[in-house]
């Protein structure tokens, strides 16, 4: 195979960015061949450029047209089709969550330890951004010392009720499993355990339906706590603006913070540790310098993270993202909202059969009946970098 054939499943927002830079040829050696939709009207454009086009998601993958297929569906599906096309020998990119919750992921997983020779990738496209890479290098290559505290205040994801009306999925326990923390943050719940590793323990608070006239999650703060004692908390709403995004992590040699698009290192000449336990007076400190480490925005992350499928596919390329990485953002999306609904704090691994039955009672309970509208979605976009 020269040419890897993609379909979407999914033609929302999402999945219209994964076919524009597709059809725009951002990534090499591979073809979008087919789309799919239960919205025909979602169709038509993709039917007139020599795409087929489905209405049916298992029609797709068993048609023969495509040997892989990015999942763009609302969360609930992103099992049972990646399992379907799993089935059905096709590799599989799963946009952000994998699944709605921990005990789903699991499945999505295991199907793929029973199938190891496909490619199997998660759509998290934030670890090509520089910035990121940045900080990961500074972790790994010993700058910062040892980590410990993590503070991340992730508030600049303001939506409005317009928002949440044009979908009868969207915040709902029944089609979206969660609210801010699932649907919003996951990428940076993703970015928080690449670069830190996931914390053995969490007590989230979250406020259900805080801002807007819904039944999930809009407001959250969680404390974290690491086996090697960091601690750390997250906080997250779509009801503050103009909102913030003040990423801090300290170390034992130093304190990076990520603000208003600019890194910043404060390094210590010294261990602060060693420090203090060597020092001779009681009022000093080491000596430190401030730096500020340069970096440019990714020109296309999504398009980069799929270059990376593709190379996975025909050159056995590692992933970036595999998809196995996909449930420890799940997890932490779960937890936090598990936590804060039992009113105490969990540890991790957490329980993902006892997340599933709490939610499976949540949905029954539900009466929420949305009315859906029509809304302008021509600033998607502007959500992707956070």
């Amino acid at each position: 195979m020269d040419t890897v054939r993609i379909g979407i499943i999914g033609m929302g927002n999402i999945g219209r960015h994964h076919a524009n830079y597709l059809l725009d040829g951002k990534v090499a050696r591979c073809e979008l061949t087919a789309v799919c939709s239960t919205s025909p009207d979602k169709l038509a454009d993709y039917g007139a450029k020599g795409i087929k086009v489905f209405g049916d998601a298992n029609q797709l993958i068993q048609s023969g047209a495509v040997d892989a297929v990015v999942i763009a569906t609302p969360h609930y599906q992103h099992t049972s089709l990646g399992i379907a096309a799993m089935e059905a020998g096709l590799d599989v990119m799963v946009e952000k969550p994998i699944s709605a919750h921990k005990a789903d992921a699991e499945r999505l997983i295991a199907m793929h330890q029973k199938n190891p020779e496909l490619v199997f990738g998660c759509m998290f496209q934030l670890r090509v951004e520089p910035r990121y890479e940045k900080i990961q290098s500074l972790i790994h290559n010993g700058d910062l010392g040892d980590i410990v505290r993590i503070n991340w205040i992730n508030t600049d994801w303001y939506r409005t009720e317009a928002y949440y009306a044009s979908g009868a999925w969207r915040a709902t326990w029944k089609n979206d499993g969660g609210g801010v923390l699932l649907n919003q943050c996951l990428h940076n719940l993703d970015v928080l355990q690449w670069l830190c590793g996931m914390p053995s323990r969490v007590r989230g608070f979250c406020q259900l339906g805080r801002f807007h006239q819904i039944e999930v999650e809009d407001n959250v703060t969680a404390y974290m706590e690491w086996a090697n004692g960091a601690t750390g908390t997250f906080v997250s709403s779509t009801g503050e603006a103009p909102g913030a995004n003040r990423f801090e992590i300290v170390g034992t040699r130093g304190t990076l913070l990520l603000e208003n698009g600019k890194l910043v290192f404060t390094r210590n000449a010294a261990d602060m540790l060693e420090f203090s336990r060597t020092a001779k007076q009681g009022f000093v400190k080491p000596d430190s310098t401030v730096e500020e480490i340069p970096f440019t925005n990714a020109a296309a992350p999504h398009a980069a993270l799929m270059q990376n499928f593709v190379n996975a596919i025909l050159d056995g390329e590692p992933l970036i993202a595999p998809g196995e990485d996909g449930i420890h953002s799940v997890e932490l999306a779960n937890v936090m909202v598990y936590s804060s609904l039992l009113g105490q704090t969990v540890e991790l691994p957490m329980d993902g059969a006892a997340w599933e039955k709490m939610l499976n009672q949540l949905v029954a309970e539900s009466k929420v009946q949305k009315k859906v509208i029509q809304v302008d979605t021509s600033d998607f976009a502007s959500s992707f970098r956070k």
